[in-house]
């Protein structure tokens, strides 16, 4: 069977659709590289894990493409490979984020580490919706997704300047293709999760146990996220489900963002 074939015979909430995912192997974008396949996408996922990527592209039965996302011509080629290979590209979930520890107080970022978390969060995203816009554009439907943070809509004294900058201009960038490219069939939302548990944060807060706990004390459900709970929001995002959603600042935060005292 065809690649193609092999797309068009699955089944479930996106069936048939062809998914890219960047960051896919870990954290949120490989818990929805998983939850997608599991609903009939082909996931084809942009990494720079090489160790592996191809090892979690086997379990979601896709495609791992090493993709440096700061790279306009390997951010071209992954969308590329997945329009060649499977015939479309109708989902994408510009996920991949970085939150170094260099990254901090404005008053002791330097600027190679703001340079650095702008390039992988907020360029790489641009990129990607660059690169997917117009396979969209010409199928006239398509979802991007791409990862803000609920500190796109929230400050913090507990300050990541690059990061939380970042995430605010994937926030507004966001808002603005969905308003733009609505007409045209393509739907662009902003994932805003709260503090989820992931790789990226158990080592932000492995060195710092009070810094973690002064942040979980303002989730009023009282817990971090589980990556599988916002891969549900990405599934939802992507399917014909959300049809009427665009332009969205979509959270997905326990509730922090609406918090002024949470519960004892």
């Amino acid at each position: 069977m065809s690649d193609q074939a092999a797309t068009a015979a699955r089944v479930g909430r996106v069936a048939g659709k062809v998914a890219v995912v960047t960051g896919g192997c870990s954290g949120i974008g490989l818990a929805s590289a998983r939850r997608l396949a599991a609903e009939g996408a082909i996931v084809v996922i942009g990494d720079v894990d090489d160790a592996r990527g191809p090892e979690v592209a086997t379990q979601v039965q896709g495609r791992y493409v090493h993709t440096d996302v700061t790279s306009a011509d390997q951010v071209a080629a992954l969308f590329a490979t997945a329009a060649r290979a499977y015939g479309s590209v109708d989902i994408a979930f510009n996920n991949a984020g970085i939150s170094p520890p260099e990254d901090d107080s404005i008053l002791d970022t330097d600027l190679e580490a703001w340079r650095r978390v702008q390039e992988v969060n907020l360029t790489s995203v641009y990129l990607c919706c660059k690169a997917a816009l117009p396979y969209m554009i010409e199928q006239r439907r398509g979802s991007i997704i791409n990862t803000a943070s609920f500190v796109a809509v929230m400050g913090a004294a507990t300050s990541q300047i690059s990061y939380s900058a970042s995430k605010g201009g994937v926030l507004s960038m966001s808002r603005e293709l969905g308003v733009q490219f609505a007409r045209q069939g393509v739907r662009v939302n902003a994932l805003c999760p709260g503090p989820v548990n992931t790789p990226l944060l158990q080592e932000l807060f492995a060195s710092d146990p009070e810094r973690a706990a002064r942040r979980l004390v303002h989730v009023p459900v009282g817990r971090f996220a589980e990556p599988e709970e916002i891969a549900n929001a990405v599934l939802f995002l992507a399917s014909d489900e959300a049809s009427f959603i665009t332009a969205s600042t979509f959270l997905v935060d326990g509730g922090i963002s609406a918090a002024y005292v949470t519960p004892l």
